[in-house]
């Protein structure tokens, strides 16, 4: 789970896809006029406009009602091929579950998080699997008992296939999400402990900076030791800061902050007491900083600190009391020249929230990610979380099912389905891989790169001798990457579509971060599928082989 995504830029998407999609169809058209000659000679090109045209017509002709026909065809196939079985995998799963989940009980909220990590990660590896299954298989089954060939030849067009079959497909995994959805919920509010509150945070993040043990601006904090560097640690009892923007988007009463550090101890100490941590509000333009009380970092569980609207403050010198109002003395307007505001994601439009965290034991250090501490706002219900994890689910499953019924419109069964699970397993688990590869990040080079290094015992960090010989390997590796960077615009990334591990840590699915790009993306494979599937099954032999 991204801590906190990244906006989606929907015109900026919209633009990438028409620059993409335009070069797929520049590319095609190419390759097609090309390889018409030497099969068709001087009329090889007339025949590819011929058929261009054809395909225009065939999509400016279409007709619902003959879609709505063969996706019903397809609806009712596979009812008859026995789909809805996968409900009894389910059912077996949800009967037996129970017992292997008990909840502990110094910790009974993280039993929802399992009930819900469960529950959805059951209707993952049977519905998808399943529904695949039924997409690989519908036109190739039906083109090897030759039951298409009472449908090609009435006036039904062949892009009228492709979509009917998409469309009824999806609705099998439409109806197979939805009651699993139901059941599941249900199952939840059986097992999870009454104690247990039922909610989703609506986290508003910031930006963060540091400051070192002496005051001075660093872009991190301290290693402490770690391999993977998560957190960066700050010095108690010095001026070491991690230092909070926070966008704000309306006046309210009460802000709440809510933070989950972790504490890193060079000395024993007093064992019965956690580390203290201090807030404190600053505006620097007006000189204004305002302390929040102390409190002890629970490592294991969030911790929530209240700021009303009006604070009171003492004049270190004077000793004077005075109030303060955080929305018109401690924020400051949002500036987009400036380069921590730029950052910021977010709506601004009341202004930009300073705030300081300082360790306050000597010779203790604290931890701290840029999701570790956070605004939230008023929390959604767990139900509307569970709708739109589940909304995730459904919109990979329907792009899976374009992908799969596209691969049977031009190979068979066997060879659709691992295309298809291929794409799924890259796009999920491996894109971020891809992308380093591609972006130059990734250390130790391309394969033979790699073959190399193994062979010789080579790390990957370890410069290549300056030779014929590894320079000819890094100009084979070269247009392999090169390959790969259009490989990456083939394969969607489906890193967007884990909705389930927002609720399972009691977040709220983020709607422009998350549901947005995974809808974009699937609607985007949608069209370039259509018109793959639609020429594919026009160019392809209707006999069984």
């Amino acid at each position: 789970m991204t801590v906190q995504p990244v906006s989606f830029d929907l015109l900026d998407g919209l633009i990438q896809w028409l620059v993409v999609f335009a070069g797929f169809v520049a590319t095609f058209t190419v390759v097609a006029l090309a390889t018409s000659i030497p099969l068709y000679g001087v009329s090889g090109p007339k025949r590819v406009i011929s058929g261009a045209m054809r395909g225009l017509t065939d999509f400016v002709s279409i007709s619902p009602r003959r879609v709505y026909a063969i996706a019903m065809l397809a609806f009712k196939e596979s009812i008859r091929r026995k789909a809805l079985l996968v409900f009894v995998v389910f059912a077996g799963l949800f009967m037996f579950a129970g017992w292997f989940m008990e909840g502990d009980a110094a910790r009974p909220e993280l039993h929802l998080t399992n009930l819900v990590a469960f529950v959805f990660l059951a209707m993952t590896w049977i519905v998808l699997p399943v529904v695949v299954l039924l997409s690989c298989w519908g036109l190739p089954e039906d083109i090897r008992l030759r039951s298409l060939h009472t449908v090609v030849t009435k006036p039904v067009r062949r892009n009228e296939i492709v979509l009917g079959r998409m469309l009824g497909f999806s609705a099998v995994g439409t109806l197979i999400i939805v009651l699993m959805a139901a059941v599941g919920y249900g199952w939840i509010l059986r097992h999870v402990p009454k104690d247990v509150a039922m909610f989703c945070r609506v986290p508003v993040y910031g930006s963060i900076s540091f400051l070192d043990r002496n005051g001075n601006p660093q872009e991190q904090g301290i290693n402490v030791g770690d391999i993977v560097m998560t957190r960066s640690f700050i010095e108690g009892g010095s001026k070491a800061t991690a230092i909070w923007h926070f966008p704000i988007s309306h006046e309210v009463d009460e802000l709440k902050i809510e933070s989950r550090f972790e504490a890193f101890r060079t000395w024993k100490g007093n064992m019965d007491r956690s580390l203290r941590v201090r807030f404190t509000l600053v505006n620097d333009e007006k000189d204004l900083r305002v302390p929040l009380p102390a409190y002890e970092v629970n490592e294991f569980r969030y911790n929530e600190v209240l700021i009303s609207r009006h604070q009171e403050i003492t004049d270190e010198q004077t000793l004077k009391k005075s109030e303060v109002d955080l929305f018109k003395d401690l924020l400051v307007p949002f500036d987009p020249q400036n380069e921590v505001h730029r950052k910021l994601q977010g709506d601004a439009s009341a202004g930009v929230l300073t705030v300081h965290a300082q360790c306050l034991d000597r010779g203790q250090y604290i931890g701290l990610s840029p999701g570790d501490c956070f605004l939230r706002l008023t929390d959604r219900s767990f139900a509307v979380g569970y709708i739109k994890a589940t909304v995730g689910l459904w919109l990979e499953c329907l792009l899976l099912v374009v992908i799969a019924v596209t691969a049977s419109c031009f190979v068979k069964f066997p060879v659709a389905f691992i295309l298809t699970s291929s794409i799924g397993v890259v796009g999920s688990f491996a894109y971020g891989f891809l992308l380093e590869i591609v972006s130059g990040k990734q250390k130790g080079g391309g394969a033979a790169e790699s073959v190399y290094r193994l062979i010789t015992h080579m790390n990957e960090t370890t410069p290549l001798p300056e030779n014929l010989f590894t320079k000819s390997i890094v100009a084979f590796d070269k247009p392999l990457v090169e390959g790969l960077g259009i490989v990456r615009y083939v394969i969607p990334d489906l890193s967007h579509y884990g909705t389930s591990e927002w609720l399972a840590k009691g977040f709220d699915v983020p709607w422009n971060g998350v549901l947005l790009p995974a809808m974009a993306v699937t609607f985007a494979y949608f069209l370039p599928c259509l018109l793959l599937g639609y020429f594919s099954l026009r160019l392809r032999e209707l006999e069984a082989k």
